[in-house]
């Protein structure tokens, strides 16, 4: 514990908090839906479910489909992203911001909705591996917003509730940190928009990656 710090531990959702990847993630299952035969979702159906475990996430967006066919489902939906994966970029001052925090000497970690083998890769593209101190995903753990993954996270880094905060971009990571307890700040330049956040009462709302950046440094 650092005097003057508020936590010791940050946790960052990966997908549509420092990954610009929500938009590609919308694209892919829709792709996926029409492969399948399945009716294609909106984008803010589609949207809304980012941040869940893959299987959940297409059962949510695709509802009428057989319960057989969703590893089906998923098969084609990792199809496409795999085939257009290297497109996406870290979000803008990224990477400064996790410079600045590690600088601080905050835990860092991940908690995702993300494959394990998905996370690897993607950590290996952004060549942000080393700036983490533990990550989860749901495949591992228990998807979002059950707090399986935080609370592992807590105790694999020796970490309290209230030393901890969690940062993401949906409505399934807020519900995340307040079913484990710990505070939450929410970025509203991912999958969901800002208006769904207000009943969750986040300690502050990012519109931008340096807005995050600047928060953090102020308060966290």
């Amino acid at each position: 514990m650092i005097a003057g710090r508020r936590f010791d531990l940050i946790a960052f959702d990966w997908d549509g908090t420092l990954f610009d990847s929500a938009g590609l993630i919308v694209r892919c299952i829709q792709a996926a839906c029409a492969d399948v035969g399945t009716a294609v979702p909106s984008d803010a159906q589609a949207a809304y479910v980012i941040g869940l475990g893959l299987i959940d996430a297409l059962r949510h967006a695709a509802p009428q489909l057989p319960e057989h066919r969703y590893r089906e489902l998923g098969l084609r939906y990792r199809h496409h992203y795999r085939e257009r994966q290297h497109e996406i970029v870290l979000f803008d001052g990224t990477r400064a911001m996790l410079d600045a925090l590690k600088q601080r000497h905050h835990l860092l970690a991940v908690a995702t909705g993300k494959s394990r083998l998905g996370l690897a890769e993607a950590l290996h593209q952004a060549g942000l591996a080393a700036q983490f101190d533990a990550t989860r995903t749901a495949e591992e753990t228990a998807g979002k917003p059950d707090p399986l993954m935080l609370l592992e996270l807590m105790a694999e880094l020796g970490v309290p509730r209230e030393r901890m905060l969690m940062v993401g971009d949906t409505t399934h990571d807020l519900q995340l940190a307040a079913n484990a307890g710990v505070a939450a700040v929410a970025v509203s330049f991912g999958a969901h928009d800002e208006a769904a956040f207000g009943r969750h009462a986040p300690l502050f709302v990012a519109r931008s990656t340096q807005a995050l950046h600047a928060w953090l440094l102020d308060h966290g």
